[in-house]
């Protein structure tokens, strides 16, 4: 599976750069495999981010918003106030994303219940592949896809644009990468990440 996607702000954020975070070049597999899901989620079948192409320059922008979350200190949520979060994003990104759908085990989907292969289906990554395709050529979605923070919406998501290219000249080093916060759809919280991740001529690749 495929898709581009592009906007005018991104925010892939690195948890090291504290309470003014900084976002990594390029999306983490955790947000990859969120875009995907946007598009289609499935009880029949998992997505699993396979690489990232870099379609645009990367250019880091200073960026402020006011902050009303529960993360506020006490007295500033008793006050009704909000907490200026300055941040470093990406703007005018231009991603192509790859993956692949596996199947869950034969009549079971991602909690337990039963799933589209115990009712007739036989092969649930083939349909979800099906029903992705069909998604991303009529512009349908789950719900409305993200660049990092839910307010960067992007301008554009669907099929390869014949005007988009890989920036080739992007090598990147990156010594520790987020990979995912949860192991699945309503498991705690346990992050785990990928160490001496590479962007070699623009591509970034997840380890398998």
């Amino acid at each position: 599976m495929f898709l581009e996607i592009s906007g005018p702000a991104a925010m892939w954020t690195r948890p090291d750069t504290g309470d003014s975070p900084v976002s990594y070049p390029a999306p983490t597999y955790s947000a990859v495999r969120g875009i995907f899901e946007a598009i289609l989620w499935s009880e029949w079948a998992t997505v699993v981010p396979t690489k990232v192409e870099i379609c645009s320059p990367i250019t880091f922008h200073q960026y402020t918003t006011n902050y009303g979350g529960p993360l506020r200190k006490s007295r500033v949520v008793a006050g009704g106030g909000s907490y200026q979060l300055a941040a470093t994003i990406l703007v005018n990104v231009c991603y192509r994303l790859y993956a692949r759908a596996e199947s869950y085990p034969a009549g079971y989907g991602k909690h337990g219940r039963p799933g589209l292969q115990s009712v007739g289906t036989t092969n649930g990554a083939h349909a979800y592949m099906e029903v992705f395709n069909r998604r991303i050529r009529r512009g349908q979605c789950h719900r409305v896809p993200c660049l990092g923070w839910s307010e960067f919406l992007p301008d554009y998501v669907g099929r390869f644009r014949p005007g988009t290219s890989v920036c080739d000249d992007i090598n990147i080093s990156i010594p520790s990468m987020l990979r995912t916060c949860f192991a699945g759809h309503g498991s705690s919280w346990n992050p785990e990440y990928d160490a001496d991740v590479r962007i070699e001529k623009g591509v970034l690749r997840f380890a398998e």
